[in-house]
């Protein structure tokens, strides 16, 4: 996997530092959000390769996230993560965010090899074919 600039978008401080963590040893450069304002702002201002957002965050969530990528950034890949909430549970979310045009979704909580997978999941989703 070539270096990528990845979004990292999650309302919760121990899941940015975590992936963060993950993958800057890899080469990576990550960016971070607290929310989906947050993220919108950056995707905005940043090629991204990859956006990795929480389905549920307050000020923007995830499938806002999802929509603005698309719109502004079509190549860019989406990996939805997710918890599940209040309403729902999380394969419930991951399935809407899959519905708005996430490339891979990964249920809370998993391992860095898992997450890491989903990450190669996504990257190949759109990998020029093979001639």
């Amino acid at each position: 996997m070539s270096s990528l600039c990845i979004l990292v978008a999650d309302d919760e401080e121990d899941i940015r530092l975590l992936l963060e963590q993950w993958l800057k040893p890899l080469g990576h450069k990550v960016l971070a959000a607290r929310n989906g304002t947050e993220a919108l702002k950056l995707i905005g201002g940043n090629r991204v390769d990859v956006v990795v957002t929480d389905v549920l965050m307050p000020d923007g969530d995830g499938l806002t996230v999802i929509n603005g990528v698309k719109k502004s950034q079509p190549t860019a890949r989406v990996l939805a993560i997710s918890g599940g909430g209040r309403y729902m549970d999380s394969k419930e979310y991951l399935r809407i965010a899959e519905g708005f045009g996430a490339d891979a979704a990964i249920m809370k909580p998993f391992n860095r090899e898992q997450f890491l997978e989903a990450i190669d999941r996504v990257l190949a989703k759109h990998a020029a074919p093979k001639t």
